[in-house]
Order: C-alpha cells, then sequence, then structure tokens
C-alpha cells in the first residue's frame, strides 16, 4: 500500500497516496473549478495530460501551474481560482 501524505487544497486537508497528481487531491477536495475562464465560466481539466492548459492552480504560491502535471508534496498548497473569483 503506497504511503499517505496530506496537501491542503482551499486551505482543507487532503489526504492521498503517495505520487497522486495535483488534479487528483482537487477532486478529492471536493472541488470542480479549477480556474475561471475570461468570460466567467469554471475551467477543469480536459486532456489529463498537460496540453490543455486548463487544469492550471496556485500551488505554493506560484501560479499557473498544471495540476494534471505535477506531483504532490506533503504539506503543499493549492489554490483554486474558482476559489478566489467565487
Amino acid at each position: 500500500m503506497p504511503d499517505r501524505i496530506t496537501v491542503e487544497v482551499n486551505g482543507k486537508p487532503v489526504h492521498l497516496a503517495e505520487g497522486s497528481m495535483v488534479s487528483s487531491a482537487i477532486f478529492l477536495a471536493g472541488e470542480s473549478g479549477f480556474r475561471v475562464s475570461v468570460s466567467g465560466e469554471p475551467r477543469g481539466p480536459l486532456c489529463g495530460m498537460g496540453i490543455c492548459f486548463e487544469c492550471r492552480v496556485t500551488i505554493n504560491g506560484r501560479a499557473h501551474q498544471r495540476a494534471c502535471q505535477t506531483l504532490c508534496r506533503p504539506g503543499m498548497q493549492v489554490d483554486t481560482d474558482d476559489r478566489k473569483n467565487g
């Protein structure tokens, strides 16, 4: 069984398997919107492999990180744009 780690998504602790992607942590936190489009529509992962850039979030204060391409690290802080604008 993989080791478990804890990350924060929009201030909420999420426990998941080591080696999981940030996008998985966001879904486990119950979030569906990762970012907000210029027209105000919530957006989320489309391709799941880093091509579409719809999964961009802020990780440890660094904006525009691709959630589907970033491995979770213990203590990581993830903020979705949906939280900032909603």
